[in-house]
Order: C-alpha cells, then sequence, then structure tokens
C-alpha cells in the first residue's frame, strides 16, 4: 500500500509543468533598518552572565505577565492543547534577565529546534562564502546532476537560500502526510540522501520568481556545502566554525544516510545556547572582536527575499515575512507586519512546535522559547505576537 501510494505521488509530481516560465526576476525589496551595535564589556563565550530585568532597563511588571503567559497550563498532556512551553529566557544588554523551564527541561537538557536549524545552515553557508568556498551566484547544476538540464539549471544558491528554488515541493506536514514532500524526505522515500531527493524533483515556477517555504530547499544548502570541501572538514564544519567559537557546548547536529546534515530540521541545544547564536546575529556577526559572518551577511538575513516580497499571494508564509532562512516582522508597502505589537526590525529563527530565536535589534534584546505546542492561534498554543508583546512593553520607557 505505502509503495502504491509512493508511485502515485511521484507520478503526478513528474506531471508538474512549469508555471510562467519567462516570469521576469523580482526587483530587490527595500534594505531593512540599521542600528548602532552597543559595545560589549565581556562576551558569553564561557557562560551567560545574569541580571534582574530592573537593572537592565526591564519592567517587572510585564516580565511577570510574560511569564504567566509562558507557563500557566491551559490543556494537558493527553489533548496536547494550549501553551506547553518547555523552556524560556530573555537576553538584554548581554545579560540573562529572565529564565525559566517546566516538562523536565533545565539549563543543561537540549530541545530539538526543528526549523530554527535553518538559520544555523544560513550561518554556515555564510562562513563558507567568506572563505571563498563558494558564491551565491554559483550554479545549483555545479552541485547537483540532476539540475543540468533544462530551466532547473537556474537556480542558484542565492535561489534556494531564499527559498525560491521554483521546485515543486510540498511542505505540508501532519495534515497531509500522504501528499508531503518533506515527510517523505525526512522518514521514507527521502531519508537516505535528502537532498539529492529534493534536487530530483521538477520546477513549478522559473527559479527565483516565487517563494515556497521548503525544507528541501534547506537541505540542498546542507549537500552544497559538504561539496566544498573534504569530508572530514564537512564533518567538523558547524563545531570548528561556529559552535565552539561562541561556547555553544552539548550541541547535536545529525546526518540523514548519506553523511549530510539535515540542516532543516535536527539540531539539538539548551535555551542557553541558542541565545549565543542569536547574539552572534545581534552584534552583525562578531564575536569578541572576530568576524565570524561576512560583511552583510546578516542584513542579508534579515532582507526579504525578493520573490516574497513580489507576491503578496505567495503560497504557506505561516511565520511572517522571509529573508534568508530567517523569518522577520519587516513592515514594507504591501506587506503586513505579522506581529504588530513587537518591534518592526524583530526577526526570528522559527522551528515547528514553538521553537523559536528572537532577535531585535532596537531593544539590544534576545530571546529564545522551546516548546511543544501542537495547536496555533486561532485554535490555541503559542503566538509569536503575545510572547513579543510583553517583551516590547518590559522595554517601553
Amino acid at each position: 500500500m505505502r509503495i502504491a501510494t509512493l508511485a502515485l505521488f511521484f507520478a503526478l509530481v513528474n506531471c508538474t509543468r512549469i508555471q510562467n516560465p519567462s516570469e521576469p526576476l523580482p526587483a530587490s525589496p527595500p534594505a531593512p533598518q540599521k542600528f548602532d551595535i552597543p559595545s560589549r564589556s565581556y562576551w558569553p563565550t564561557a557562560g551567560w552572565r545574569t541580571s534582574k530585568p530592573e537593572e537592565e532597563g526591564l519592567k517587572p511588571e510585564a516580565i511577570a505577565k510574560l511569564n504567566q503567559y509562558l507557563f500557566t497550563r491551559t490543556g494537558d498532556d493527553l489533548d496536547r492543547n494550549g501553551v506547553r512551553t518547555d523552556g524560556a529566557l530573555i537576553i538584554r544588554g548581554g545579560k540573562i534577565v529572565y529564565e525559566r523551564y517546566a516538562r523536565g527541561y533545565d539549563e543543561n537538557r537540549p530541545h530539538l529546534i526543528w526549523s530554527s536549524a535553518k538559520s544555523f545552515i544560513s550561518a554556515l553557508i555564510g562562513i563558507a562564502v567568506k572563505e571563498g568556498k563558494l558564491s551565491l551566484s554559483d550554479s545549483a547544476s555545479k552541485y547537483f546532476a540532476e539540475m543540468k538540464d533544462g530551466q532547473k539549471s537556474e537556480i542558484k544558491v542565492e535561489h534556494i537560500l531564499q527559498m525560491s528554488s521554483g521546485l515543486a515541493w510540498n511542505e505540508g506536514y501532519e495534515a497531509s502526510p500522504l501528499d508531503s514532500s518533506v515527510i517523505a524526505m525526512l522518514y521514507t522515500a527521502g531519508r537516505t540522501d535528502m537532498a539529492r531527493y529534493t534536487a530530483s524533483y521538477p520546477l513549478r515556477y522559473r527559479p527565483g520568481t516565487r517563494w515556497y517555504y521548503s525544507s528541501g530547499d534547506t537541505n540542498m544548502l546542507s549537500a552544497i556545502l559538504r561539496k566544498t570541501m573534504s569530508e572530514e572538514e564537512y564533518q567538523n564544519y558547524p563545531w570548528a566554525k561556529l559552535f565552539e567559537p561562541l561556547g555553544m557546548k552539548n550541541m547535536t547536529f545529525e546526518r540523514d544516510g548519506s553523511g549530510t546534515f539535515v540542516g532543516s530540521s535536527y539540531i539539538y541545544g539548551s535555551p542557553r545556547e541558542l541565545a549565543k547564536f542569536g547574539f552572534l546575529y545581534l552584534n552583525d556577526g562578531v564575536w569578541d572582536g572576530k568576524r565570524i559572518l561576512p560583511e552583510g551577511w546578516v542584513t542579508l538575513s534579515r532582507t526579504m527575499a525578493p520573490a516574497f516580497y513580489a507576491h503578496p499571494e505567495r503560497e504557506d508564509a505561516w511565520d511572517g515575512n522571509y529573508g534568508a532562512q530567517w523569518w522577520q516582522n519587516g513592515d514594507a508597502p504591501g506587506l503586513k507586519a505579522p506581529w504588530p505589537d513587537a518591534p518592526m526590525d524583530t526577526y526570528v529563527a522559527s522551528g515547528h512546535w514553538g521553537q523559536r530565536i528572537y532577535v531585535i535589534p532596537s531593544l539590544d534584546i534576545v530571546a529564545v522559547r522551546v516548546g511543544d505546542d501542537r495547536r496555533h492561534p486561532p485554535e490555541g498554543g503559542f503566538s509569536d505576537n503575545e510572547f513579543l508583546k510583553w517583551i516590547a512593553q518590559a522595554a517601553k520607557k
């Protein structure tokens, strides 16, 4: 039965025809607002310092409201309704001003972050670009034989980074498991080589013209990274270039059957460790005087993908406006801010079931929240806007 279903699925996929094959590439969207970066008296490589909210200019009463929102249970483990927070912390001025855990978690226990992993792959691609290993203008056909023919040869690394490869992907999850490309990639037909599985999909749109959220695109980025270096260097790369310089201890990064890191989904880390990654971005890719990410990479991450900005009718914009493997509030002409009570410069590494790393440059804040939410507003469950509203209220002068 499973084989027959998969065969039917691939038959339908392979019948896909390119829509608007001559559609012009969209213009560049507006650049995000720039902020001055505060000078840092210390870096949390060896561990975070702590402080009280009021000592860092935050209103304790708003933090108390945030705490109440995060940890008031409104459901049970059987129905998995309500806000199901496993841990949360807020960093301001480089110090922990709020931290709490529940459901068996503590400051040392790693948490699966699902699609927040995508933002880590973006960082690793940026580091490789800085080292001259690849260029965003590279054709993906340089790395995948499946893309050498026809209009698929127009796919560039930049298109994949911005979720605009144009491949006929279906990012459906539990609601449509038999039609889901991502479930097939992670658990069945594609699990032995997720990037190659994704690259074999036909085009739906001309590359670079239409945005569609795709975990497959991110796993192609991970495979591209692998193909720019030796196998030994690749297997150590996340630790040598990112985790260890930031002091991110006890990180786990799973691989698929071929040995490629599953950049779409499978990183584990504690909120304290994840906050260091957000702090790197808050400081424009610089850590303790050393530039980790290339100049301009954080700006690229915060700039809306051209294909996203060009089409208000875009599909599956679940979590906000989209940049380069990061979600953002990013109010702009023709686009609605998804978190109206948050600062417009907020951007987020976002994962399934409530995993978040928030960066708010205008407030000098990084916040992390991990959980197990099986419902989303308006059905119930965790709301980004509600969480960010109380942070903004706490910082309001």
